[in-house]
């Protein structure tokens, strides 16, 4: 659970470390309040939601079992083996 999280924290961090490096190598003032006009980070924190959105999207569609699938509870067989949890 803690991956999931990760990414989309990461994700939406993303435009703000990228306009940072940006301000770095043009040798603006980095701390400066000049330097982020609330108009720069609205637009950051668009490009941040839609990122994470899109994630979300691309995670929905393209993870999970495929269709038709059918999960297979963990159990313990005749020999008294564990068995886990699968799909198939």
């Amino acid at each position: 659970m803690i991956r999931p999280i990760f990414t989309e924290l990461a994700l939406f961090l993303a435009p703000f470390v990228v306009y940072a490096l940006y301000l770095v190598a043009t040798k603006a003032a980095l701390l400066e309040l000049a330097s982020w006009p609330p108009k720069v980070l609205a637009s950051l924190a668009i490009v941040a939601l839609v990122l994470m959105i899109g994630s979300f999207i691309v995670l929905a569609h393209f993870s999970g079992s495929p269709p038709g699938s059918n999960y297979e509870p963990a159990h313990v067989d005749e020999r008294g083996n564990f068995v886990p949890g699968r799909v198939r």
